[in-house]
Protein backbone atom coordinates (compact mmCIF):
# COMPACT_ATOMS: atom_id res chain seq x y z
CA UNK A 1 0.00 0.00 0.00
CA UNK A 2 1.40 3.46 -0.88
CA UNK A 3 2.59 5.50 2.08
CA UNK A 4 0.05 8.34 1.62
CA UNK A 5 -2.86 5.87 1.73
CA UNK A 6 -1.41 4.25 4.84
CA UNK A 7 -1.05 7.64 6.55
CA UNK A 8 -4.63 8.54 5.64
CA UNK A 9 -5.91 5.44 7.45
CA UNK A 10 -4.42 6.69 10.70
CA UNK A 11 -6.78 9.68 10.50
CA UNK A 12 -9.91 7.53 9.98
CA UNK A 13 -12.41 7.11 12.78
CA UNK A 14 -12.50 3.76 14.56
CA UNK A 15 -15.86 3.04 12.98
CA UNK A 16 -14.54 3.75 9.46
CA UNK A 17 -11.54 1.49 10.08
CA UNK A 18 -13.84 -1.26 11.34
CA UNK A 19 -15.97 -0.92 8.22
CA UNK A 20 -12.85 -1.24 6.05
CA UNK A 21 -11.73 -4.25 8.08
CA UNK A 22 -15.14 -5.90 7.73
CA UNK A 23 -14.73 -5.35 3.98
CA UNK A 24 -11.48 -7.31 4.00
CA UNK A 25 -8.85 -4.59 4.63
CA UNK A 26 -6.30 -6.23 6.98
CA UNK A 27 -4.34 -2.97 7.32
CA UNK A 28 -7.37 -1.35 9.00
CA UNK A 29 -7.22 -4.11 11.63
CA UNK A 30 -3.54 -3.37 12.27
CA UNK A 31 -4.30 0.34 12.73
CA UNK A 32 -7.08 -0.49 15.23
CA UNK A 33 -4.80 -2.84 17.19
CA UNK A 34 -2.06 -0.22 17.36
CA UNK A 35 -4.57 2.43 18.37
CA UNK A 36 -6.02 0.42 21.29
CA UNK A 37 -3.48 -2.11 22.59
CA UNK A 38 -1.73 0.19 25.10
CA UNK A 39 -4.99 1.72 26.38
CA UNK A 40 -6.45 -1.74 26.89
CA UNK A 41 -3.33 -3.06 28.64
CA UNK A 42 -3.50 -0.12 31.05
CA UNK A 43 -7.22 -0.73 31.64
CA UNK A 44 -6.96 -4.51 32.13
CA UNK A 45 -3.85 -4.22 34.31
CA UNK A 46 -5.95 -2.44 36.95
CA UNK A 47 -8.23 -5.48 37.05
CA UNK A 48 -5.64 -8.24 37.08
CA UNK A 49 -2.62 -6.57 38.76
CA UNK A 50 -0.32 -8.64 36.56
CA UNK A 51 1.26 -7.27 33.38
CA UNK A 52 1.59 -10.66 31.69
CA UNK A 53 -2.04 -11.56 32.32
CA UNK A 54 -3.12 -8.10 31.11
CA UNK A 55 -1.16 -8.60 27.89
CA UNK A 56 -2.69 -12.07 27.45
CA UNK A 57 -6.22 -10.69 27.87
CA UNK A 58 -5.55 -7.85 25.42
CA UNK A 59 -4.09 -10.30 22.91
CA UNK A 60 -7.21 -12.46 23.31
CA UNK A 61 -9.35 -9.32 22.86
CA UNK A 62 -7.59 -8.56 19.57
CA UNK A 63 -8.11 -12.15 18.43
CA UNK A 64 -11.83 -11.83 19.24
CA UNK A 65 -11.88 -8.54 17.32
CA UNK A 66 -10.46 -10.38 14.33
CA UNK A 67 -12.72 -13.42 14.62
CA UNK A 68 -15.95 -11.58 15.51
CA UNK A 69 -15.53 -8.54 13.25
CA UNK A 70 -18.92 -9.10 11.59
CA UNK A 71 -20.70 -8.98 14.96
CA UNK A 72 -19.89 -5.29 15.24
CA UNK A 73 -22.66 -2.96 14.09
CA UNK A 74 -22.06 0.77 13.78
CA UNK A 75 -25.00 1.57 16.08
CA UNK A 76 -22.48 1.32 18.96
CA UNK A 77 -19.16 3.12 19.27
CA UNK A 78 -16.32 0.83 18.33
CA UNK A 79 -14.38 1.64 21.52
CA UNK A 80 -17.40 0.68 23.66
CA UNK A 81 -17.68 -2.65 21.87
CA UNK A 82 -13.94 -3.37 22.22
CA UNK A 83 -13.71 -2.34 25.91
CA UNK A 84 -16.73 -4.54 26.66
CA UNK A 85 -14.99 -7.55 25.09
CA UNK A 86 -11.81 -6.82 27.08
CA UNK A 87 -13.71 -6.33 30.35
CA UNK A 88 -15.62 -9.59 29.88
CA UNK A 89 -12.38 -11.49 29.18
CA UNK A 90 -10.76 -9.93 32.28
CA UNK A 91 -13.76 -10.98 34.39
CA UNK A 92 -13.47 -14.51 33.00
CA UNK A 93 -9.78 -14.54 33.97
CA UNK A 94 -10.65 -13.33 37.49
CA UNK A 95 -13.24 -16.10 37.86
CA UNK A 96 -10.67 -18.69 36.72
CA UNK A 97 -8.22 -17.40 39.31
CA UNK A 98 -10.78 -17.66 42.09
CA UNK A 99 -11.52 -21.23 41.06
CA UNK A 100 -7.83 -22.15 40.96
CA UNK A 101 -7.14 -20.48 44.33
CA UNK A 102 -3.53 -19.92 43.36
CA UNK A 103 -1.30 -16.89 43.64
CA UNK A 104 0.98 -15.95 40.79
CA UNK A 105 4.59 -15.40 41.78
CA UNK A 106 4.47 -11.98 40.12
CA UNK A 107 2.05 -10.86 42.86
CA UNK A 108 4.91 -11.04 45.34
CA UNK A 109 6.90 -8.56 43.30
CA UNK A 110 7.05 -4.90 44.25
CA UNK A 111 7.46 -4.12 40.56
CA UNK A 112 4.06 -2.72 39.56
CA UNK A 113 4.53 -1.48 35.98
CA UNK A 114 2.49 1.57 34.99
CA UNK A 115 2.69 1.53 31.17
CA UNK A 116 2.96 5.29 31.12
CA UNK A 117 6.11 6.89 29.79
CA UNK A 118 7.13 9.99 31.72
CA UNK A 119 8.08 13.13 29.83
CA UNK A 120 11.80 13.42 29.03
CA UNK A 121 11.98 17.07 29.98
CA UNK A 122 11.38 16.54 33.70
CA UNK A 123 14.34 16.80 36.03
CA UNK A 124 15.39 13.72 38.03
CA UNK A 125 13.83 15.02 41.26
CA UNK A 126 10.55 15.64 39.48
CA UNK A 127 10.68 12.11 38.00
CA UNK A 128 11.06 10.60 41.45
CA UNK A 129 8.28 12.74 42.90
CA UNK A 130 5.97 11.98 39.96
CA UNK A 131 6.68 8.23 40.30
CA UNK A 132 5.96 8.32 44.04
CA UNK A 133 2.68 10.22 43.55
CA UNK A 134 1.64 7.89 40.71
CA UNK A 135 2.33 4.86 42.90
CA UNK A 136 0.32 6.31 45.82
CA UNK A 137 -2.62 7.11 43.52
CA UNK A 138 -2.47 3.65 41.96
CA UNK A 139 -2.54 2.00 45.40
CA UNK A 140 -5.48 4.20 46.43
CA UNK A 141 -7.40 3.21 43.27
CA UNK A 142 -6.66 -0.46 43.91
CA UNK A 143 -8.21 -0.17 47.39
CA UNK A 144 -11.56 0.81 45.84
CA UNK A 145 -14.23 -1.84 45.36
CA UNK A 146 -14.43 -3.26 41.82
CA UNK A 147 -17.50 -1.22 40.82
CA UNK A 148 -15.80 2.05 41.83
CA UNK A 149 -12.38 1.10 40.51
CA UNK A 150 -13.77 0.25 37.07
CA UNK A 151 -15.57 3.58 36.58
CA UNK A 152 -12.60 5.64 37.85
CA UNK A 153 -10.21 3.86 35.48
CA UNK A 154 -12.55 4.28 32.53
CA UNK A 155 -13.39 7.93 33.25
CA UNK A 156 -10.31 9.49 34.86
CA UNK A 157 -7.51 7.37 33.39
CA UNK A 158 -8.92 6.29 30.02
CA UNK A 159 -11.03 9.50 29.66
CA UNK A 160 -14.02 7.64 28.24
CA UNK A 161 -17.35 9.56 28.11
CA UNK A 162 -20.08 8.74 30.65
CA UNK A 163 -22.42 7.35 27.97
CA UNK A 164 -19.80 4.91 26.78
CA UNK A 165 -18.94 3.80 30.32
CA UNK A 166 -22.65 3.15 30.87
CA UNK A 167 -22.67 0.82 27.85
CA UNK A 168 -19.39 -0.91 28.78
CA UNK A 169 -20.42 -1.82 32.31
CA UNK A 170 -24.14 -2.17 31.59
CA UNK A 171 -25.60 0.26 34.13
CA UNK A 172 -27.63 3.49 33.66
CA UNK A 173 -25.68 6.71 33.15
CA UNK A 174 -26.97 8.11 36.46
CA UNK A 175 -25.47 5.13 38.26
CA UNK A 176 -22.17 5.67 36.43
CA UNK A 177 -22.04 9.33 37.52
CA UNK A 178 -22.96 8.41 41.07
CA UNK A 179 -20.26 5.73 41.26
CA UNK A 180 -17.65 8.10 39.83
CA UNK A 181 -18.55 10.77 42.40
CA UNK A 182 -18.44 8.27 45.27
CA UNK A 183 -15.15 6.83 44.04
CA UNK A 184 -13.62 10.32 43.78
CA UNK A 185 -14.77 11.12 47.33
CA UNK A 186 -13.17 7.90 48.60
CA UNK A 187 -9.96 8.74 46.75
CA UNK A 188 -9.95 12.27 48.21
CA UNK A 189 -10.14 10.82 51.70
CA UNK A 190 -7.44 8.25 50.90
CA UNK A 191 -5.14 10.83 49.29
CA UNK A 192 -5.78 13.65 51.81
CA UNK A 193 -2.27 13.31 53.24
CA UNK A 194 -0.74 14.21 49.84
CA UNK A 195 -2.10 17.73 50.13
CA UNK A 196 -1.00 18.20 53.72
Amino acid sequence: MPLDKKRKKYSYTDEKLMSLFQGGDENAYIVLVNRYKDKLINFIYHYLKDPESAEDVVQETMIKLYQKKHYYKEIAKFSTWLYTIAKNLANTELRKRKNRKTTLLSHFSNDDNTYEIPSDDLEIGQHVQTDIVTEIIKKAINKLSEKFKTVIILRDIQEIPYEEISEIIGVPIGTVKSRINRARLQLQVELKHLRE
